[in-house]
């Protein structure tokens, strides 16, 4: 059964919703939907996210996810292995080796665009080891500096990413390897890394 919301609630996500190219501030929220005070804003705002409507990152209050469909708890999400790419040439378009359960808390944004990859090799030490579980938000774009999932001629890897003029340049954060340039023709980002959980947690 759906959980019937606040009609402060029902205003809030139809404000947030509208305002997410320019989020707002919590006194500009209060002033739009008439609430009595700011505290009453991040209340409700704090019971749409226990409620799985709101998906809010802990690190930047302007960075915020509407969902469409409540998220429960727990999700499952799939795990690729880094060794083979499915047939078009992607890691996301082939069998994933498992299904891990994960609490949608440990997200910050929509599960729905949620992967895992197992890492492999030791090229992104020290913050990744081999066999850590990497979860990964799926896009074919990233920003200068963002750690990725990518496919480079075929091959799939795990690296922070460079914009030259012309080139990506792939770079492993482990200095015995060096950077190099991304394929012209062959290279696509897959996802950017949100968060590695160590294989030793499952030891």
């Amino acid at each position: 059964m759906k959980e019937k919301l606040h009609p402060l609630q029902q205003k809030l996500l139809k404000l947030l919703s509208k305002n997410i190219d320019d989020p707002l501030t919590i006194r500009e929220m209060q002033e739009s939907i008439s609430a009595s005070s700011t505290s009453v804003v991040a209340h409700h705002l704090a019971q749409l996210e226990k409620k799985g409507h709101l998906k809010k990152n802990p690190y930047n209050p302007k960075d915020y996810q509407v969902l469409k469909t409540p998220e429960r708890g727990i999700t499952y999400l799939n795990l690729y292995g880094l060794a083979q790419c499915g047939p078009k040439g992607s890691v996301l378009d082939g069998d994933p080796l498992d299904r891990i359960a994960i609490s949608t808390k440990l997200l910050t944004f929509s599960a729905e665009n949620a992967f895992m990859v197992k890492a492999r090799g030791d090229s992104m030490l020290p913050k990744i080891n081999d066999g850590d579980f990497v979860i990964a938000k799926k896009t074919s774009e990233a920003n200068d500096g963002e750690i990725v999932i990518c496919v480079n001629d075929g091959e799939a890897l795990i690296k922070k990413i460079k914009k030259s003029e012309k080139d990506f340049i792939l770079i492993s954060l482990n200095h015995d390897y060096q950077p190099f340039i991304a394929a012209r023709k062959n290279f696509r980002v897959e996802g950017v890394v949100k968060g590695v959980i160590s294989n030793s947690f499952f030891n």
